[in-house]
Parts: C-alpha cells; sequence; structure tokens
C-alpha cells in the first residue's frame, strides 16, 4: 500500500497559524501529500457561560466556522492539496499531537490566541513539541524583512476577492 505524507496543522485563526498553515500546504505540495486542518476549542460550561446562553454545540460551530474561514483565505482555486478539516474539544497541544499520532509532520504557529505566552514559543506550540510522537515544525513570527517561500508561494487571499 502506498503511504501518502500527511501534515497536522493547528489552526486558530491568528496569523501565525494562518502562516502555519500556508506553510503546511505549500510543503504537503512539495511532497505530493495532505493537509488535515484542526482547531481545537475549549468549553468550560461554567455557570455564567450557561447563563449567557452559550453551549458546547454553539462553542464547536464557533471553532468550526474559524477553521473553515481560516481554510478559506490561505487556499486559492489553484490548489492541489488535499485539505482535511476537523474539530476537536479538549487541550490544545494534546489533541493536536493525539491527531498527528500517524502523521508525518505536526506544524504550529509559535505564538497564537492563547492566554498564556512565553517569550520563545506559545504554551500550546511547547506542549505540542512534549506530546507529539512525530516531527513537529513550529514556525516563527516572521522578521519584517523576511520571507518565506511559503509564503510568497500562496496567492495573496485579497486577489480576485471583490469585498476586501
Amino acid at each position: 500500500m502506498e503511504h501518502t505524507y500527511r501534515i497536522v496543522v493547528g489552526v486558530e485563526g491568528s496569523e501565525g497559524s494562518l502562516r502555519a498553515l500556508r506553510w503546511a500546504i505549500h510543503e504537503a505540495q512539495t511532497r505530493g501529500g495532505t493537509v488535515q486542518a484542526v482547531i481545537v476549542y475549549d468549553w468550560f460550561g461554567t455557570e455564567a457561560a450557561l447563563l449567557a446562553g452559550l453551549t458546547p454545540e454553539a462553542e464547536r460551530d464557533r471553532a468550526r466556522g474559524a477553521l473553515d474561514a481560516a481554510v478559506a483565505r490561505v487556499t486559492n482555486l489553484n490548489a492541489q492539496v488535499p485539505i482535511a478539516t476537523e474539530v476537536l474539544e479538549g487541550n490544545a497541544a494534546v489533541q493536536l499531537a493525539e491527531a498527528a499520532r500517524d502523521a508525518d509532520l505536526l506544524v504550529v504557529g509559535s505564538r497564537g490566541h492563547g492566554q498564556v505566552h512565553h517569550a520563545v514559543l506559545g504554551s500550546v506550540s511547547e506542549g505540542c513539541i512534549r506530546h507529539a510522537i512525530c516531527p513537529v515544525v513550529v514556525l516563527p513570527v516572521p522578521h519584517e524583512t523576511t520571507a518565506h517561500p511559503a509564503d510568497l508561494a500562496v496567492v495573496d487571499d485579497r486577489i480576485g476577492d471583490a469585498s476586501g
């Protein structure tokens, strides 16, 4: 049976995670592989959340919308890479590592929307490095003068968008 190179990428809507998704798509295209874009949400179910009308289903729907918007934003009509999406609940680092259990590579941004920011890596990227059994690529925040080929290879999401 032929093996298809599979890349799992953590997405949560930040510019860092969009950059990680672009990089993963570029890498999968180079290797003839696939991408699985994963968003992880956590619903705490506090009394205040319930009183505000927030439900686990609403939080899952919000996460699904954010994931779909992120994938739509970085892909274009010429994309040849199959992209699957998945919404998971729980600890982001643990869930991403689990989703990448049989993947060839796990890709995350160095920092995102998390409440805890570390000096070099975000808490999710650090956790992925600790928990994953496959190689982990952590995309750094780019320097203004530095562009990675993946940043240049993906068509700007504003091109062809009549609304923007």
